[in-house]
């Protein structure tokens, strides 16, 4: 196995939906069509889980998009969630043996996970074998910099490390460094790359008690895993403390992606 100590997460039957309760955004959509056209393009979503950008990418036009997970719980949500969406379909794979033919994509998508992986240059070959000539890899992926944010009534993540500062050493060791992964993709044979910043919106919560739920249900954040259930009850009154009760709240996250073309 080439996964981080969060991988036995991804198999609990209790976190099966933790990556499958909402929609991706419109301005992801309009980000990834500024990069690349999917209409009637072969893409493969590695790291897919509960599917909700697999969806996102049929959405787009994609003549055909595979999700490839290595957690059969989250692969069977996500297979009855689209069953309706012809062109979309699953396969258990780990992300450097995803077990897809040589040349079969267009596009290779992999969104939160690299900062999963323990061998990124395996993840890169894996991708860049899968693409056909001139096919584009997009990474998304949060960098240092991204993290360390400040907490506001827009980037909640912020206040994770204002209250457990020890947290950001888990980012710090965890989190992809910009210019050692252009150095891998370089290494591995893409011929051009290009790196964005994204504000993407993650949630709006009608107050702060929705908000506050979907934090203890630590659903879609990996790094909540890291504290206690004490702490976090903790982490929750003190993001209270920073926030309107009663007052809408519309949660973004930064993200770095990295667009990268094989030659």
């Amino acid at each position: 196995m080439h996964w981080s100590r969060y991988a036995y997460r991804f198999h609990a039957e209790t976190n099966r939906y933790t990556y499958t309760t909402r929609q991706a955004e419109p301005g992801w959509h309009r980000t990834i069509t500024s990069i690349v056209n999917p209409l009637g393009k072969r893409v493969v979503d590695i790291g897919c889980g509960g599917g909700i950008y697999t969806q996102a990418w049929a959405q787009l036009g994609a003549a055909t998009v595979r999700g490839i997970d290595f957690s059969e719980q989250m692969l069977q949500v996500a297979t009855a969630r689209l069953s309706d969406m012809a062109n979309v379909s699953f396969q258990r794979g780990d992300a450097v043996t995803t077990g897809l033919p040589s040349g079969c994509a267009d596009i290779v998508f992999a969104r939160a996970l690299l900062h999963h992986l323990s061998d990124l240059s395996a993840c890169l070959r894996e991708a860049y074998r899968l693409l056909a000539p001139s096919g584009v890899y997009i990474i998304q992926d949060r960098t240092v910099d991204d993290v360390q944010v400040a907490g506001s009534r827009e980037h909640i993540r912020g206040y994770f490390f204002a209250r457990f500062p020890h947290l950001l050493d888990v980012e710090v060791a965890r989190r992809p460094q910009h210019n050692a992964l252009l150095d891998a993709l370089q290494q591995v044979g893409f011929s051009t790359t290009e790196t964005l910043t994204l504000w993407e919106r993650r949630q709006t919560y009608p107050h702060f008690a929705a908000l506050a739920e979907d934090l203890r249900q630590r659903t879609g954040r990996s790094i909540l895993h890291e504290l206690s259930d004490a702490d976090l009850v903790a982490l929750i009154a003190f993001i209270a403390e920073q926030l309107p009760p009663d007052e809408p709240i519309c949660e973004q996250d930064r993200w770095t992606l990295w667009c990268a073309t094989r030659a």
